[in-house]
């Protein structure tokens, strides 16, 4: 009897969250630095700053930030980060073909039943990873700059005070506009990439290997980085806001239109797209390779 082969072997929903959570980890802490500039970026013009500071660009902000605050503090939140991806990535990222097939009920897979496990993957992700996000987003838009004294000192300690001090509900602050956010990225980005690799493998242009990988994540990135831009900016806004700041997610967009324009939805587009680009060719190739590793070690076990 022949042993079937890595690529033989269809990966089991196991397999696939565990390397989608390895791989978005993986992802998180190399780009991480672009995410803290992205946040910064975005909430600028919230709250004056001190000394007319203002961060102008990437390498701006970064090399500011790194000056006034240590560079450190590119990695604030970078335990909240991992948390998300384990509990978010990994449930977006993993389940989408499981759900993908179901929808498409066992045929090939449509524009149809793709963008219909993007929405459900990425609205049941949404929901059990949001306090994971808003603790991320508040460490990293956190200054000592703006006050004497930080509202958080870690991690675990932002949880805490946000639930006692705010309420527990405060934890899915932001869940609507996140929720939007998500829907957007997960359709986008993962439509994209698997329309990409499709098209690129049945055409014979590329073969299903890492440069197929890479360039069809690189464009998956740029797509969902402009579609998403706006409600992003709103969501990290509304989530970093103190209590009262604003009566809703509507009313911070409008704020926002009223004070600062149109352009203030693409603030930080562009760090947002070394980011998003960055971390989708890492986490999607690190995705397939880990993969197919898990599986061809199954099939090293059929074997023997």
């Amino acid at each position: 009897m022949v042993a079937p082969t890595a690529t033989d072997v269809h990966p089991t929903m196991a397999v696939k969250i565990i390397s989608a959570g390895v791989g978005a980890c993986v992802a998180d802490v190399i780009t991480f630095p672009l995410d803290t500039t992205k946040v910064r970026l975005q909430v600028q013009g919230e709250y004056p700053m001190p000394s007319g500071l203002r961060y102008k660009g990437i390498l701006g902000t970064i090399t500011t930030l790194a000056k006034t605050e240590g560079p450190m503090k590119l990695y604030g939140g970078l335990p909240a980060g991992l948390q998300r991806q384990i509990s978010f990535a990994s449930l977006r990222i993993g389940l989408y073909d499981t759900v993908q097939e179901f929808f498409s009920n066992g045929e090939e897979a449509t524009l149809r039943s793709r963008m219909l496990a993007g929405l459900t993957t990425g609205g049941v992700a949404v929901f059990i990873g949001q306090p994971t996000e808003v603790v991320k987003v508040r460490l990293q838009a956190q200054s000592h700059l703006h006050g004497p004294k930080p509202r958080y000192t870690g991690t675990y300690n932002a949880y805490r005070i946000i639930a006692t001090t705010e309420s527990l509900a405060t934890l899915w602050k932001g869940t609507t506009p996140n929720l939007a956010r998500n829907v957007i990225i997960n359709c986008t980005e993962l439509v994209t990439y698997d329309l990409m690799k499709d098209t690129l493998v049945k055409n014979k242009i590329l073969a299903d290997d890492v440069p197929c990988h890479l360039v069809s994540a690189l464009i998956a990135g740029f797509c969902t980085t402009v579609l998403s831009s706006p409600v992003d900016v709103v969501k990290t806004r509304f989530i970093n806001s103190t209590p009262g700041h604003y009566t809703g997610v509507i009313n911070c967009a409008t704020t926002m239109l009223s004070k600062e324009g149109p352009s203030a939805f693409f603030k930080g587009l562009i760090p947002s797209f070394l980011r998003l680009g960055s971390w989708n060719v890492i986490m999607f190739v690190c995705f397939e390779q880990l993969k197919r590793e898990l599986m061809s070690r199954q099939t090293t076990d059929y074997d023997t």
